[in-house]
């Protein structure tokens, strides 16, 4: 991290043979959205939790990185071989304009594809199939009070292999300093409040908690720089 706050991609990419932060590719794409269902439970694997595994991806993850792929960074891993995304932080530097195209652009073909609850898997999330499919047809859940002071917003997740290792903090770095660099002064975040870890994580980062959160929705806020 750089003076200001401000981290920097070449020095993390350059000569080295572990895993590290780049810019996302729409080769990727996939790879994103896995990351998405193993890690949607809490912080654990959301596989079979709901009747189709595309249902997470396809509401907290694809449209940020169809809407923004300039603001998408993945930690890839080559040292074993083929490389492996383990990682990645995903932004929007405009809420308010991303929920207009969200509206526009994704939400009717969301709506298509998940058009009402599947069969059920037996299992009973807290977040059920039916709210899940309401949120992800209905951007406006997106426009929170504070949007004026915190108008980005970012989801960032990490399979657990990675996690302990600094990557949360790189990676929300690197997108700090890309929406500090587009004149984009603060940034939030909703999320699972059964999430205590990642709680955690995000106050030692700096985060706030904002005046519209609630024990069910917890929402902070962090400057860019």
């Amino acid at each position: 991290m750089t003076a200001g706050g401000r981290a920097t991609l070449p020095s993390d990419a350059a000569g080295t043979t572990g895993p590290v932060i780049r810019p996302y590719r729409p080769a990727d794409r996939d790879a994103v959205a896995r990351i998405c269902l193993l890690t949607a439970a809490g912080g654990g694997d959301a596989t079979g939790v709901y009747s189709d595994d595309t249902l997470m991806p396809d509401v907290y993850a694809l449209p940020y990185v169809e809407y923004a792929p300039e603001l998408a960074f993945v930690v890839a891993d080559s040292s074993t071989g083929a490389e492996r995304i383990l990682g990645y932080v995903l932004g929007v530097a405009d809420t308010g304009d991303f929920i207009e195209w969200y509206g526009r652009e994704w939400a009717p073909g969301f709506r298509e594809r998940h058009p009402s609850p599947g069969p059920a898997t037996g299992r009973k999330p807290g977040y059920t199939e039916a709210q899940l499919i309401a949120d992800g047809g209905d951007p406006e859940r997106l426009r929170i009070p504070e949007l004026r002071a915190y108008p980005a917003h970012l989801h960032i997740d990490l399979l657990p292999e990675l996690q302990g290792m600094g990557f949360g903090r790189r990676l929300i770095d690197t997108l700090r300093a890309g929406l500090a660099a587009r004149g984009v002064a603060a940034v939030h975040l909703g999320m699972d409040a059964a999430n205590t870890g990642a709680r955690a994580f995000y106050e030692r980062l700096g985060f706030d908690e904002l005046p519209s959160s609630t024990a069910d929705a917890p929402r902070l806020g962090i400057a860019t720089s």
